[in-house]
Parts: C-alpha cells; structure tokens; sequence
C-alpha cells in the first residue's frame, strides 16, 4: 500500500462550469516500498484533481509523477488504491484543511 507522507492542496479555477462543485488539486508525496512497480529512487508523488460536489465527490483525473525528474509514470493504480486516495482527500476537506 502507498503511504502519503506530505501533501498540498490548492482551489482549481472552473472558469467553464464544467464540473458541479468545486475542484481541487492535491499533490500528494508518497512513501513507496522497494518491491512495488512504482518504487523509484528518485521519489514519487501523485497530482490528484477532486471534485466536491453535492451530487457526489470523486476523483476527476489523477497522474503518478517522479519527484526528482517530474518524469510522467505510466502506471495505473490498482482500485483500493483509488480509493485510499478518494479517502484522503475527502477527510482533508471535510476537516476544512486550509486552501490556497
């Protein structure tokens, strides 16, 4: 399982009104153990777009990236995974965590 071990979220502009609700961008730093497909020395974060919506949050897009390099990783996460981190960004905004 990945673990989250930093994280920043900022408010996405909808200037379009595509999306019900509010979408949020979160950046979440994760810990990635050596025998994991998506290890990498060079660290590993996930750019995360959640839409908050009265009709039902979920995540709209989501992308692994390299720390170091910003190197795009082409690998989809598994479903539990999805939903750790649906989890995650739900309980930080319900918990009304600070948005830049």
């Amino acid at each position: 399982m990945l673990n989250i071990t930093e994280y920043s979220v900022e408010l996405v502009k909808d200037p379009f009104g595509i999306l019900d609700g509010k979408r949020y961008e979160f950046i979440l730093d994760l810990d990635v153990p050596d025998d994991d497909e998506l290890y990498s020395e060079n660290g590993v974060y996930a750019r995360v777009i959640y839409n908050l919506a009265d009709s039902g949050s979920r995540i709209v897009k989501y992308e692994l990236r390299e720390r170091s390099t910003d190197r795009y990783l082409e690998i989809d996460l598994e479903d539990e995974e999805l939903a750790a981190f649906a989890q995650f960004c739900q309980e930080e905004l319900e918990a009304g965590v600070d948005v830049e």
